[in-house]
């Protein structure tokens, strides 16, 4: 597999511009480390002291050359500003990220360039849109899809009795280079019942991120995983392609991605729709310090409205505001 420079050298090589679709020659793409690899290398030190629209310029003209695409005489006013390569990039002397009048894209990568005092380029960070709604601890940003169960939750139930065909045919095929460990959602459902009634530590009701790493942990283990992640994409975890949601209240958030989509997501080199993940909605009940787990809905995402309802979320705001947190820079991707 070519690395990122080798990369460089074949976007050089093809004459392609930013404006130009990779999804006939995908050995262009450039993965988010990579992406953030070179930007960091290219990008330091660059003078950014420039009135607004000329920065805007300099600093897109910076990364077109960095990443060997020939600069535009003048850039479109595309959403995304790199649609090749399908990103935003956003200049940053503060830590308050806004996004005006647009709605933040799952799948987009948001290349954010980090600029100090004097106005030089101190670092680059790349982001997509999913761990970006994560950051989100104001309320500035409303979830774009909610969902409730149809019923009254009172008992546990495996929803989807089989995998998707297209997750199905991945897990029989002994040629696939995904996890030789993927198991069914039916085994996955015999393993996870026995944590019903078992309890997590409760941090407090205002840290949901907290608990939800506590119920993450417990099932890894359950499922053999030794050394959890959460690198805060879908799915949670990915050696199963399970996505985790603790329920102490009614309402489902799904942030920006609905579960029945047919739009692609890549987990370890493999691509999946988001349709094929499968959703464990563990509903559970605060004791003070504790939370009880109560009952398990596990449900690949064709079948998730098949239990749950879609609620009416409010429109995203038309300016979205975000705190980027202590040490968001310094983290590698």
């Amino acid at each position: 597999m070519p690395d990122a420079n080798q990369k460089v050298a074949a976007i050089t090589a093809s004459d392609k511009t930013i404006y130009d679709s990779l999804v006939q020659t995908p050995e262009l793409i450039l993965t988010t480390g990579e992406l953030e690899q070179i930007l960091r290398s290219k990008l330091s030190g660059l003078l950014l002291d420039q009135p607004i629209r000329t920065r805007s310029k300099v600093v897109k003209s910076a990364i077109a050359r960095s990443l060997g695409y020939p600069v535009p005489r003048s850039f479109l006013k595309s959403k995304p500003r790199f649609p090749g390569q399908d990103f935003d990039v956003y200049v940053q002397k503060s830590d308050n990220l806004q996004i005006w009048n647009e709605e933040l894209s799952p799948q987009r990568r948001y290349v954010l360039v980090r600029v100090n005092e004097e106005n030089k380029v101190e670092t680059v960070k790349v982001i997509n849109g999913v761990q970006l709604a994560k950051l989100d601890t104001t309320g500035t940003l409303t979830s774009k899809y909610q969902a409730t169960a149809i019923d009254d939750v009172n008992q546990s139930r495996l929803v989807s009795e089989t995998d998707t065909p297209d997750l199905a045919a991945v897990i029989a095929d002994p040629q696939t280079d995904y996890d030789r460990r993927l198991i069914p959602i039916e085994k996955i459902y015999q393993k996870l019942l026995p944590l019903m009634g078992k309890t997590i530590p409760n941090a407090g009701n205002d840290q949901e991120r907290v608990r939800g790493w506590e119920l993450h942990k417990l099932i890894s283990d359950s499922l053999g995983i030794e050394t959890p992640t959460d690198d805060g994409q879908i799915p949670d975890v990915t050696q199963q392609l399970l996505e985790i949601k603790l329920q102490t209240s009614p309402t489902v958030d799904l942030g920006l991605i609905s579960p029945g989509s047919a739009d692609t997501v890549t987990v370890a080199g493999q691509t999946f729709r988001y349709a094929d993940i499968r959703y464990a909605v563990v509903y559970g009940t605060v004791l003070e310090d504790k939370v009880r787990l109560d009952h398990l809905v596990l449900t690949n995402g064709a079948d998730f409205f098949c239990y749950f309802k879609s609620l009416k979320g409010n429109v995203v705001n038309k300016k979205n505001q975000i705190r980027l947190p202590s040490g968001f820079f310094d983290e590698t991707p």
